[in-house]
């Protein structure tokens, strides 16, 4: 649903005393550091060390400061603005092997629902020793730098990889409230994956609740507390989300839309979508085809 594209890598390196400031980017971005150590503040967060190993996903990457560990006036860069680099980054003392070299890169959410997912993901995703994730960042850097037929293709398989590999790999029960903790919970788990695969199902609180083991009121405290939005509400937006994906498509019936995602009659779902996004679905299918790519 999130549909990732025009992705883009670069090397990173640094030497002596150095510090970059990123003004806020709001795309996804991501890094992993090859050899080295360097100190990562990301705006709303909490500074950590970025070891040779680790691996780094900002889903909507806000200001951050990337720096040595002794302090250094530092370089502003605005990253809507300035050119995509060619060749690899080197900030600090430019003669001389690097104390740390990274591979980093971002991407775009062609999704107008991301924000949808992005709002149930932890603001920063930092793993240790994430040598599959090491492994990915390279593949999408060779991929990057060799222009060879399907290069595009194959970029946006490799970060949907990326995505679903740091989620998993992430210690999910110690996140933000979001989708990491409801699916880190075994019992919000099941009925989580229950909404996922049957999205057109009458779904009520109370089935939800028996399918999690709990009582119809602990559950619903349970998932608002740990995901963030009441059950109802939870399945209304990612019925209207896959509703949206649907309507873009423009190859499929609005009956069939509607039956997709859980309404009996073309009209109910026309009444429900033009209540929760503001207008007629009809009218959405027709600006989506119109608008530019």
């Amino acid at each position: 649903m999130l549909k990732p594209r025009t992705v883009f890598s670069k090397g990173i390196s640094a030497a002596g005393n150095w510090a970059v400031r990123y003004s806020d980017f709001g795309e996804p971005s991501f890094c992993t550091v090859i050899e080295g150590s360097c100190r990562l503040d990301v705006d709303g967060h909490d500074g950590v060390t970025l070891e040779a190993g680790d691996f780094v996903l900002l889903p909507a990457t806000p200001g951050f400061t990337m720096s040595s560990f002794e302090p250094a006036p530092p370089k502003f860069i605005d990253p809507k603005v300035t050119p995509a680099p060619t060749e690899e980054i080197r900030h600090g003392r430019q003669d001389g092997p690097p104390d740390v070299r990274q591979l980093g890169g971002y991407f775009v959410f062609d999704s107008p629902d991301a924000a949808l997912m992005v709002a149930l993901l932890p603001g920063m995703l930092h793993v240790r020793g994430a040598e599959r994730l090491a492994t990915l960042v390279r593949l999408v850097g060779e991929e990057t730098a060799d222009r060879r037929p399907g290069r595009d293709l194959i970029l946006t398989r490799l970060v949907e990889i990326l995505i679903i590999e740091a989620l998993r790999s992430t210690p999910s029960k110690d996140a933000p409230r979001g989708l990491l903790r409801g699916l880190a919970d075994e019992r919000l788990a099941e009925a989580m994956r229950q909404i996922h695969g049957d999205p057109a199902r009458p779904w009520t609180v109370a089935e939800l609740a028996k399918k999690a083991a709990l009582s119809r009121s602990a559950f619903f405290d349970h998932f608002t507390r740990a995901v963030g939005l009441p059950p109802m509400e939870y399945i209304l937006a990612w019925r209207m989300a896959l509703a949206k994906d649907l309507l873009r498509r423009q190859d499929v019936a609005l009956a069939n839309v509607a039956e997709r995602v859980g309404y009996g009659s073309a009209s109910a779902f026309s009444t429900a979508f033009s209540r929760y996004v503001g207008l007629p679905p009809s009218r959405y299918a027709r600006e989506q085809s119109h608008a530019p790519a």
